[in-house]
């Protein structure tokens, strides 16, 4: 069934009495519907949402500090992906650590700090096999499909297959307790169904999104990246709610089973405990953050350079966005990006003031890039 026979549907559907707020969680679905102009064919009643899912939006100040301070007074070589390099943070607090043009790992990197952009880490092993006599760090932000691949070659400690001179400074969170903490949010925009991240899904299962269903009563929907699964998502969660029969429907059946990659989530469990952990402008979300077990405490960037964590943790014991800056409220989805009063005036993308405008999965970035403008939040 193609794009055409779910937009068709979504439009045979009763028209609701209020606005249909549908919150899409997932970084890559925000950037997949404003690509293809999902928005501008569906109907005036479905508004989208975007929500939590730009993992280094939320990336804490205290974590990027680290890695600015570890790359610029240790000898060592630091790897990121390229979206953390140019996160900008809070510079009043920074500027107690570092000189104060130092405002991101991109501004490290041009002070003469060695600091790589890496796409995948199979590409940080093969730095660390080709240069036996450097040290790396590396700096992993992401979510549950990034953490994946990264504790699968962590794994590789446990079998001495592991690199020895890599060690690892790890900024994980996992996708579901902070769509929990939005919904419990009273600040955020009335969500009316919820459409979860495929890509997480195929990861760790379908049933981890059962909760909202049955905890919210909200029809929820697992949606693929391309316009049919999106469409038919849309449409599933509406569809639900005129049969007042709110459940968990799985819209990209051919990557997401209900119980998962049992191999990734148990390579996840080998090399990761799970803790409450802080999400940038938001707090601390219970059971969301990935640490590093014990056993992997040779490899542990933030044990290593631990000399540092006093220092950085005193800095930035709030953590914060910019002076006006109202990232934390988009990922929070209390408003849209350019409700935003810095929105594409003193921020943007080649000189951005908040993370939201930094990332190809911040909502910021993406509406921007499309020339997108929206609808107040009601």
């Amino acid at each position: 069934m193609n794009a055409r026979y779910w937009l068709d549907k979504i439009n045979s559907l009763s028209k609701p009495p209020q606005t249909f707020n549908v919150l899409n969680v997932c970084g890559g679905h925000e950037r997949s519907i404003t690509q293809a102009g999902l928005r501008s064919v569906l109907p005036q009643w479905l508004r989208l949402v975007p929500g939590p899912g730009c993992p280094v939006c939320v990336c804490p100040e205290a974590d990027i500090a680290l890695a600015i301070t570890i790359a610029l007074k240790e000898t060592v070589s630091l790897l990121a992906f390229g979206d953390m390099l140019r996160v900008p943070i809070n510079s009043a607090a920074l500027h107690k650590l570092l000189p104060k043009h130092i405002r991101s790992l991109e501004n490290a990197k041009a002070a003469g700090a060695d600091i790589r952009p890496v796409a995948s880490p199979l590409e940080v092993k093969a730095l660390a096999l080709e240069n036996p006599h450097t040290q790396f760090v590396f700096f992993a932000a992401g979510f549950e499909t990034t953490m994946a691949p990264v504790a699968a070659m962590m794994s590789e400690f446990f079998s001495g297959n592991l690199p020895g001179n890599i060690s690892f400074l790890i900024s994980g969170r996992k996708t579901w307790p902070a769509v929990k903490h939005l919904l419990d949010d009273e600040q955020s925009a009335p969500i009316h169904g919820l459409i979860a991240p495929g890509h997480v899904a195929t990861i760790m299962g379908a049933k981890e999104w059962q909760f909202v269903a049955n905890d919210y009563q909200l029809p929820t929907a697992i949606a693929g990246f391309d316009s049919e699964s999106l469409l038919q998502a849309f449409y599933c969660v509406r569809y639900q709610t005129e049969i007042k029969k709110p459940t968990l429907q799985n819209c990209y059946p051919r990557a997401v089973k209900p119980e998962g990659n049992k191999l990734a989530q148990s390579t996840l469990e080998q090399c990761f405990s799970v803790n409450d952990a802080n999400w940038r402008g938001i707090g601390s979300i219970e059971q969301s953050g990935y640490q590093l077990r014990a056993e992997l405490n040779n490899v542990n960037a933030q044990l290593k350079f631990a000399g540092y964590l006093d220092e950085i943790n005193e800095a930035f014991a709030r953590d914060s966005m910019p002076k006006s800056c109202r990232c934390a409220d988009v990922v929070m989805a209390r408003i849209l990006p350019d409700q935003c009063a810095l929105y594409g005036k003193s921020c943007l993308p080649r000189q951005a003031l908040g993370p939201c405008m930094v990332s190809d999965e911040g909502a910021c970035r993406i509406w921007w890039s499309a020339g997108l403008k929206g609808s107040s939040l009601q």
